[in-house]
């Protein structure tokens, strides 16, 4: 199968393609055939050489991408019962585990970190879920904002802060995101002042409605 990895960690021209062999199921396994991955900061620190102490004695190349969307097309063992051949899913991916990363055809996961992609959205808005959806879930789960206080969403425009838009979004918090441009574009949230670092208070907090 073709993969985009690398050998010695740097900067985008350190990315090639590659071909590997084609990975298969274990137990407790599913395999992606890819249609999608994402291109997160995580990706580009991995790069990088952020996970070289994790990978310190496995040969190379080296395959980033921590999002997937695709379609299942193998079924490991025991894998789990909620999934099956030819269910359209995402899936976390850890790169610096014994499969290496999403950007490749193929990529085998635990079943237990694959869920069905939404119905009606495409392969390239599914990969992007995950990753920034959970981070956002947990970061709002450990703010534990009470009833009526009162959010700034900084980098409102990025997927992570998007996802913190929708997921605390509730009838008694205003928020307020802004953009780095200070153009007035649509938003996950109902009209507001979007402006990037205002000097004070915007005028107008989103509504939550």
């Amino acid at each position: 199968m073709k993969a985009i990895g690398v050998m010695t960690f740097g900067g985008p021209e350190v990315l090639h393609v590659f071909e590997l062999p084609e990975p298969h199921a274990g137990a407790g396994e599913v395999r992606i055939r890819v249609h999608a991955a994402s291109v997160n900061p995580t990706d580009t620190l991995f790069r990088a050489g952020s996970q070289a102490a994790r990978l310190s004695g496995r040969p190379a190349p080296y395959v980033p991408g921590m999002d997937v969307a695709g379609v299942i097309d193998e079924l490991g063992a025991d894998a789990d019962n909620r999934l099956k051949v030819g269910d359209r899913v995402v899936a976390l991916v850890i790169p610096a585990g014994p499969h290496g990363g999403a950007y490749a055809e193929y990529v085998v996961v635990p079943a237990a970190s694959v869920v069905l992609a939404p119905a009606g959205v495409d392969f390239p808005a599914a990969s992007t879920l995950l990753l920034n959806g959970l981070t956002a879930r947990l970061a709002l789960d450990a703010l534990a904002l009470d009833a009526g206080q009162t959010m700034a969403v900084t980098g409102a425009a990025g997927a992570f802060g998007g996802y913190v838009i929708q997921l605390a979004k509730a009838p008694t918090a205003a928020r307020w995101p802004s953009f780095s441009d200070g153009t007035d574009r649509p938003s996950v949230t109902s009209p507001c002042t979007k402006s990037h670092r205002p000097p004070s208070r915007p005028k107008r907090p989103c509504s939550t409605s």
